[in-house]
């Protein structure tokens, strides 16, 4: 009898052994993520969304069979401790990272070199270095989610559409009030040619890291008396002290529009009743989109969900972290095709492969149930900047409202030949030779 139970067993033990693929094909991300410090709310909420979907991908079965992994290494939203991070994730045991995302344009800067040699992917998700959208010199680098350019003019002309057309603009005094780093000062290059070209005056004012401290400032817009303030902050104790701060110096929310990264729930909840009417850009909204919710349902039901606060889950950080993670799952998918390598892990060069030929299209986000969270785009070998759309939001004083669809910026011909210009200019002094690119692209 003991006999028979022992065979039984080893039976089912080599049934079981035989049922096991002899090698499961792996897929190796490596996540700098942001959690600690002064930014944790956007780094929990980010991080978290792109954990949660690679989670819920692995659930599903993979990427055509092949399981993805992944490590994490702590910034603290640090320049420095963003390139340690990248040289410890780089690579894990035989396998190496094909993709790194900073979630900061500080820590985008300090790495953005190293991306040809180790090829790997500068995933910039709505964040990071302009010009990097100019393929051609920067064939490592995408902004597939649009950049700060295209950011600033589509706020620029949202002012415009509250002034009465852009002929209004001429005469009205703007101030761009941001912290004083790498990611506060990229817009400066485009804010400065639309000034000179709508006639507005643009006044730059400067707040020293981590931006918690905004009184004398605050004193300076008073005094200067501004049409708008456009606040390019990071991290909610900075987001939420302009707020106030703006407040107890009398001046009217509803002509601020906040940046991506000073856009979200956690940003306007701590200053209360004072963000009420406050703007902000958004490239991911908020909502339980049917994936979104698929993801509550599948990841979070099994226990196996990354947010401690589910009440986060379906918010503009977490949002946009899942909608980073998609670009990278559907990158997998194009680099397996273009490669014949369905079923197999990638190699960096494959994967930047599959991400330019990222086909964002409405259908495509329709299909995986994000249609109006994320804007269509689609990449080519010259054309690094994807989206290139913003949606408007303005914060009720609980949950944000959408307040405009998608929507371009204004005279995206400039922005383009400003790209290229800069980009020409790097290549020039860096004695780069710039890639032949297919002309439709």
């Amino acid at each position: 009898m003991i006999n028979r139970i022992v065979r039984l067993i080893w039976l089912g033990i080599s049934a079981a052994l035989i049922a096991l693929p002899l090698h499961a094909e792996e897929q190796y991300f490596g996540i700098p993520s942001s959690r600690v410090g002064p930014y944790s709310a956007m780094g929990t909420g980010y991080y978290g969304g792109i954990i949660d979907y690679l989670t819920y991908v692995n659930l599903k079965g993979g990427v055509n069979g092949v399981k993805l992994t992944w490590s994490e290494c702590e910034t603290e939203y640090n320049a420095a401790r963003t390139v340690e991070c990248y040289q410890r994730l780089l690579n894990k045991g035989n396998q190496k990272m094909v993709v790194f995302d900073t979630l900061g344009t500080p820590g985008a800067y300090a790495v953005i070199g190293r991306m040809a040699q180790d090829q790997v992917v500068l995933a910039q998700y709505g964040y990071g270095r302009t010009d990097a959208a100019d393929g051609t010199v920067w064939p490592w680098v995408f902004n597939a989610a649009g950049h700060y350019w295209g950011q600033i003019g589509v706020k620029l002309a949202f002012m415009a559409q509250k002034e009465g057309g852009i002929p209004k603009m001429r005469g009205k005094k703007i101030v761009h009030l941001h912290i004083d780093t790498a990611y506060g000062r990229e817009p400066l290059p485009a804010m400065r040619q639309f000034a000179k070209d709508w006639g507005f005056t643009l006044i730059e004012i400067a707040i020293a890291p981590p931006g918690l401290e905004q009184q004398s400032q605050w004193l300076q817009i008073r005094q200067e008396r501004p049409d708008w303030v456009t606040f390019w902050g990071a991290g909610s104790g900075m987001n939420s002290t302009a707020i106030t701060t703006a407040a107890r110096v009398g001046f009217p929310r509803e002509k601020m529009i906040y940046v991506t990264f000073g856009g979200a729930e956690e940003d306007m909840l701590p200053a209360g009743d004072a963000a009420k009417g406050t703007y902000v850009s958004a490239n991911a909204v908020p909502g339980d989109f049917p994936l979104i919710a698929d993801i509550r349902k599948v990841v979070y039901g099994a226990g196996k969900g990354n947010m401690q606060n589910k009440e986060r889950v379906g918010t503009v950080y977490y949002n946009r972290g899942v909608g980073a993670a998609i670009m990278w799952i559907e990158a997998l998918k194009n680099a397996q095709a273009i490669h014949n390598k369905k079923g197999k892990a990638v190699t960096g060069p494959e994967f930047r492969d599959g991400y330019e030929a990222l086909d964002m299209s409405e259908a495509k986000l329709k299909e995986l149930g994000v249609l109006g969270m994320l804007a269509p785009f689609k990449l080519s070998c010259a054309k690094h900047d994807g989206a290139e759309k913003w949606r408007m939001m303005q914060w009720d004083g609980k949950k944000f409202q959408l307040v405009s669809d998608w929507v371009n910026p204004p005279n995206q011909a400039l922005i383009r030949s400003m790209i290229e210009e800069s980009a020409a200019k790097y290549a020039k002094e860096n004695n780069l030779t710039p890639r032949s690119c297919p002309p439709s692209s």
